[in-house]
């Protein structure tokens, strides 16, 4: 397989523009797949992958105590400080680099709040639906910092399956990696894939400010697709072992997320 483009792999791109868009002033958030009033049967889930919000919360405001059942939960920090609280005890101010997850199993009840007056929190709220239901509802935060991601693939989220072999991810009970990276400018790292087999992934950069620049700004390139800020995009065709290859083509350092998950969905 090529490190590039192996010739069996196809590759969808998900415009930042054609997400699902909601400003409600408290909140400014995109949607890739289907959530709260934005439908689209094209972009309901891709795997066990459910949702992926790019969510800006307003200083001073945030989602009120709500409930959850059979979500893995996880929030991936990019700018700002965001207050969780749940059921479970839990009371934690997440920032930058900081991953917060929560398999709710049974049910759990959280809020997330930012609790800062002159900033706004940006962060990427991610669900994922288990393998197994019924699961006792666990709670998780580890830090990654930027040098950390800086030019290499960090794996973030792994399946408890195959946990032991990244050490320093946060386990979850789905066939799902998440890996993040900041790649400079004419970098490249090589994602290998993580199960024999065929496979499917989903690539989503993180967007620097509310729209995606017209001119500069970050770009990836995977096969012979460039994704600026806030685009994604649905691989399919690809099988382990073996190799994808991401290069930053941009102007800017591009953080992204790489999702790798079975074929089938959850």
């Amino acid at each position: 397989m090529s490190t590039a483009a192996p010739a069996s792999m196809k590759i969808t791109k998900r415009p930042w523009s054609s997400r699902g868009h909601a400003d409600h002033d408290w909140l400014y958030t995109y949607h890739t797949f289907s959530f709260a009033s934005y439908y689209d049967p094209r972009h309901e889930s891709w795997g066990p992958l459910r949702v992926i919000n790019e969510d800006r919360v307003k200083a001073g405001t945030g989602f009120g105590t709500h409930s959850h059942a059979e979500f893995l939960i996880f929030s991936y920090i990019i700018n700002g400080t965001l207050e969780h609280k749940d059921s479970m005890g839990n009371l934690e101010n997440l920032k930058r680099g900081e991953v917060q997850f929560t398999s709710a199993g049974t049910g759990i009840r959280h809020s997330e709040y930012n609790r800062n007056k002159d900033s706004e929190v940006h962060f990427l709220q991610i669900w994922a639906k288990p393998n197994k239901r019924g699961l006792k509802p666990h709670y998780e935060t580890k830090q990654f910092t930027d040098e950390e991601k800086t030019n290499k693939l960090v794996r973030i989220m792994e399946s408890t399956d195959r946990l032991g072999k990244s050490k320093g991810a946060i386990g979850l009970q789905a066939d799902l990696s998440m890996d993040a990276s900041i790649l400079s400018p004419g970098n490249k790292v090589d994602h290998e894939i993580v199960a024999e087999g065929p496979r499917k992934l989903f690539a989503h950069v993180v967007m620097a400010a509310r729209a995606q620049p017209k001119q500069g700004g970050a770009q990836i390139k995977i096969g012979e697709t460039v994704l600026g800020e806030g685009d994604g995009a649905y691989i399919e065709g690809v099988q382990g072992p073996g190799k994808i290859g991401i290069e930053s083509v941009g102007e800017q350092p591009a953080e992204f997320l790489l999702f790798d998950m079975g074929p089938e969905d959850a």
